[in-house]
């Protein structure tokens, strides 16, 4: 059974940084994408970025370029996302969640960590 774990949010003032993890287990990942996402209060879920497990290609929403970097350690099972320049508007749950390379639909999905970031 797949399970997705993430850590790593907080509570981080303007322009500071936050690093988040997703620890994935429950069988092998090559051929997956691991992606981010986040969710605001009183608004829909968006994608923030993604990563091939092979290969390691990463996509990035507009929103975070240049300021944030997802990764993966092949070797811990681990993706994670290093927030830097924070905004008030990056606020929000985030989740990681992953799907086979060719699926448009995300098919796991973590609990998700809170990012809170103040003006």
């Amino acid at each position: 059974q797949v399970q997705l774990v993430e850590s790593g949010g907080g509570l981080v003032q303007a322009g500071g940084s936050l690093r988040l993890s997703c620890a994935a287990s429950g069988r092998t990942f090559g051929g997956y994408v691991m992606g981010w996402f986040r969710q605001a209060p009183g608004k829909e879920r968006e994608f923030v970025a993604s990563i091939t497990w092979s290969g390691g290609f990463t996509y990035y929403a507009d929103s975070v370029k240049g300021r944030f970097t997802i990764s993966r350690d092949n070797a811990k099972n681990t993706v994670s996302l290093q927030m830097n320049s924070l905004k008030p508007e990056d606020t929000g749950n985030y989740s990681c969640a992953t799907r086979l390379a060719g699926i448009r639909e995300y098919e796991y999905w973590g609990q998700g960590t809170q990012v809170t970031v103040s003006s």
